[in-house]
C-alpha cells in the first residue's frame, strides 16, 4: 500500500463521483477481493478488527475512506444518488463496505448522527466513527415478546434517575456489538410495550457498568466484523446528555436511519450479486457440456438474460428511491418498494448464478456459495418483505381511500 496520503474528492460534481467510483473499484478489486477469497468471507478468520483497521488505513490513503458522511465530520459528503454506484463497487467483495468504511450498522448510525446529534455529541462519537477509530451498535431488537419487526413491542425500559436515566432490558441480534465502542440504545420511556411513540435513542459508551455483552447469535452469514450479539442492560446509567435527540421521539428519529440504510443495503449488495453474475457468465462461457459452451444453451442463456434484467430493476428502483431521499421525502413508499425487490431480486440473481456453475457453484473455490449464505438475510434484515409489503398495501390503500373520498 502506498505511504502517501491522497487528497479526498469531494464528490460535488459527476466527474468527481465517476472518478471516485473508478478509484473504489480499483482499491476493492486489488486489495480486498484476495482477502475475501482467501478466508471464504469470513472476516473472524481473516482477522476481524485488525484486518478492518488494515483496509480502512489503505482507503484512508487513498482518499476513499466515509464516503457517505459529512465533510465536516471527515467523509466525502456523496449524496444519496452519488454513493450508489459507489457502494456497488465496495459491494462486490464482502470486505468492501467495511474497508471502506461504510458498512452496517455504522454507516447507518453515522447518518443518524449527523441529522439528530448534538455538537458535542457529533464530536464524541460521530467523529471517531467517520475515522475509523471506533465500531458502533445499534441496539433495538429484542427477544420475544419485544420489538422486532413491529417496534411498538418495545420493552426494554428506561426510567428517570437523579442526573439522568436508568436502562434495563436486554436485545437480540445486535449486529457489530461485540467491539463495538458505543451503542445507540432505543429504550421506552413512556407507555407500555404496543403502544405507538414513547421511545427513546441513548448514547452509551461500550465497558459502561450495567452494558454487558453476551452470546454471539449463530447465524448463515460471516462478513460482519463484531457478529451479532445478545445485549443485556442492566441498571445501565447514562447522564441526560445522552438522549440522541428528544425524549419520547426515538421512533420518529429511526426512520431519519432506516429508509437510507435500507438503500444503503440494496447497494452493497447488488455489488455481492454483480460478482456472482459475473463469475457465473464467464464460467458458462467457458465450461462446455453436450458439445457446446453452457453459455450457448437455450435454457443457461434464459438464466443469464434474468440476472441481467433483475439486477438493472433493482438499480433503477433504488435510484429512484435515492432521488427522493435527496429531495428531502421520507420515501417510506420508494425505499419499501427498493428494499423488497432489490432483496429478492438479489437472492434471485445469485441463486441463478449458482445453478449455471453447477457443483462448481455450490463449492467453495467459486465465491458464489458464500455470497449466497450472505445475501440471503438481507430478505429479513431491515425489515422482512412482507413487513415491507404490509406498508407497501396501506400505503397504497390510503392513498386510494383519499381519491375515492371514504
Amino acid at each position: 500500500m502506498s505511504s502517501m496520503i491522497e487528497t479526498p474528492v469531494k464528490a460535488g460534481g459527476e466527474a468527481e463521483a465517476t472518478d471516485l467510483v473508478h478509484r473504489t473499484r480499483e482499491f476493492i478489486r486489488s486489495e480486498v477481493l484476495p482477502v475475501d477469497d482467501r478466508f471464504d468471507g469470513d472476516v473472524t478468520r481473516a482477522g476481524g478488527d485488525d484486518l478492518r483497521r488494515e483496509l480502512q488505513e489503505g482507503a484512508r490513503r487513498r482518499g476513499l475512506l466515509a464516503p457517505h458522511a459529512p465533510v465536516e465530520l471527515g467523509g466525502l459528503g456523496l449524496s444519496m444518488t452519488q454513493r450508489a454506484r459507489v457502494f456497488e463497487e465496495a459491494g462486490y467483495s464482502l470486505f468492501g463496505a467495511m474497508a471502506i468504511n461504510a458498512a452496517a450498522p455504522d454507516e447507518g448510525n453515522t447518518h443518524l448522527l449527523a441529522h439528530v446529534a448534538t455538537p458535542a455529541q457529533r464530536e464524541q462519537f460521530a467523529a471517531p466513527l467517520v475515522r475509523g477509530e471506533v465500531r458502533s451498535a445499534f441496539a433495538m431488537t429484542e427477544p420475544a415478546p419485544g420489538a422486532g419487526s413491529d417496534p411498538s413491542a418495545l420493552a426494554t425500559r428506561a426510567t428517570r434517575v437523579s442526573g439522568g436515566w436508568r436502562i434495563d432490558g436486554g436485545k437480540i441480534f445486535i449486529t457489530g456489538a461485540d467491539g463495538a465502542g458505543f451503542f445507540i440504545i432505543m429504550a421506552r420511556t413512556s407507555g407500555d410495550a404496543g403502544d405507538r411513540g414513547g421511545g427513546t435513542m441513548f448514547l452509551a459508551p461500550a465497558g459502561t457498568s450495567g452494558l454487558r455483552i453476551g452470546r454471539h447469535v449463530p447465524t448463515m452469514d460471516r462478513s460482519m466484523v463484531g457478529g451479532h450479539c445478545e445485549v443485556a442492560f442492566d441498571g445501565l446509567v447514562v447522564p441526560d446528555e445522552a438522549v440522541l435527540g428528544e425524549v419520547d421521539e426515538g421512533f420518529r428519529y429511526a426512520q431519519v436511519r432506516l429508509g437510507p440504510a435500507r438503500m444503503t443495503h440494496v447497494m452493497r449488495w447488488l455489488g455481492a450479486a454483480l460478482r456472482a453474475h459475473e463469475v457465473a457468465v464467464e464460467y458458462a462461457v467457458t465450461r462446455r457440456a453436450f458439445g457446446a459452451a453452457i453459455a450457448d444453451s437455450g435454457l443457461a442463456q434464459q438464466l443469464i438474460a434474468d440476472n441481467e434484467i433483475d439486477l438493472a430493476a433493482a438499480r433503477s428502483l433504488l435510484d429512484v428511491a435515492c432521488a427522493a431521499l435527496d429531495a428531502g421525502s421520507s420515501a417510506a413508499q420508494e425505499t419499501s418498494i427498493a428494499k423488497t425487490f432489490g432483496a429478492e431480486a438479489i437472492g434471485r440473481v445469485v441463486d441463478r448464478a449458482m445453478q449455471l456453475c453447477g457443483g462448481m457453484g455450490v463449492s467453495a473455490d467459486l465465491p458464489i456459495a458464500r455470497i449466497a449464505r450472505e445475501v440471503r438475510p438481507f430478505r429479513i434484515y431491515d425489515g422482512p418483505s412482507e413487513v415491507h409489503r404490509f406498508a407497501i398495501a396501506k400505503r397504497a390503500a390510503k392513498a386510494a381511500r383519499a381519491r375515492v373520498g371514504s
